[in-house]
């Protein structure tokens, strides 16, 4: 499968992408980067870093530093660290990102290979509806569109709505569950990924049998943990992006609903996914999950890195 990931990396961005990396079945050609974990100056420097610790060489394009309509939110710096990876500071990349913006490269991409690129977007949809407005066949072109974000029938993470990447850019993820065309579009929001819980002795599982990939995401693991045990009172995390990634592959594990979807723009509601009666675009959306089954697929994947 040959895949790009969208991503604002972000903690568990870091575990999304090294089970991506290892996979032997994705082919992961490049990142592209989006404001939203943190800047996305740090997104960029963060994706070429984690090409550099793992030996990926793929490229990295930069995309937008802010949503289409609304003020930006700062940075979840209280989630993931002052620059993405909890107390761990990284040096300089040894690599330069791509000239061309990120936008641009999804629709070339999409347009050179139809029908063979997944994107699997784990952060805010900016960069997404983007390559929409510059492309109607944007998604048709591709082979599938995964999508990290929403809360359907579940609380958000941002408040009672909204889910942390929909609420950072609600008019991009609106535009996005109703883009034109045909192509798959899969939702994997908070109504599974909620219930898929990372132990800290899993990460040290992970730190024994993969030590420089597993080691680095134990150490920033950690930071996350902490953030969650304010909520939960368990020093433990949720696997949001690696599911999507997960997805990408295995669909089998969610039980997925089709149905329209619109996100809100506005009121006290905003960043809410819910349900679009009528006509139009249909979405994929994952609304339950083999959640021992993506567990252990996550781990072996993973413990597959140096």
């Amino acid at each position: 499968m040959k895949l790009i990931i969208d991503t604002d990396p972000g903690v568990d961005d870091a575990m999304a992408y090294f089970y991506a990396h290892a996979h032997p079945k994705i082919d992961l050609f490049a990142l592209t980067t989006i404001f939203g974990n943190v800047t996305i100056e740090d997104a960029t420097r963060n994706a070429l870093w984690l090409g550099d610790l793992s030996g990926g060489k793929q490229p990295v394009y930069q995309g937008q530093a802010a949503p289409l309509a609304i003020p930006p939110n700062p940075p979840a710096d209280f989630v993931h660290g002052k620059h993405g990876f909890g107390d761990y500071e990284i040096g300089a990349p040894l690599r330069e990102r791509e000239a061309e913006d990120a936008s641009d490269f999804l629709v070339r991409a999409a347009r050179e290979a139809p029908g063979e690129i997944t994107l699997c977007a784990i952060g805010p949809l900016t960069n997404v509806a983007r390559a929409i407005e510059k492309d109607a066949d944007f998604v048709s072109n591709l082979a599938q569109l995964v999508i990290m974000g929403g809360a359907l029938d579940v609380a958000g993470n941002v408040g009672p709505y909204a889910e942390a990447n929909f609420w950072n850019d609600p008019h991009a993820a609106d535009i996005v569950v109703n883009a034109p065309g045909a192509g798959r579009i899969v939702i994997v929001g908070l109504d599974v990924t909620s219930q898929i819980e990372f132990l800290a002795s899993d990460f040290d599982a992970l730190a024994e049998t993969s030590p420089v990939a597993g080691g680095f995401l134990r150490q920033i693991g950690q930071f996350y943990m902490e953030f969650y045990k304010q909520k939960t009172g368990r020093l433990s995390c949720h696997l949001h992006d690696p599911s999507a990634v997960i997805a990408c592959l295995e669909p089998d594990l969610m039980d997925m609903e089709e149905t329209g979807l619109g996100v809100v723009t506005e009121g006290e509601e905003i960043g809410d996914l819910v349900r679009r009666t009528g006509g139009g675009r249909q979405c994929f959306v994952c609304v339950d999950v083999q959640v021992d089954a993506l567990l252990d697929t996550f781990k072996r994947i993973v413990a597959l890195n140096p």
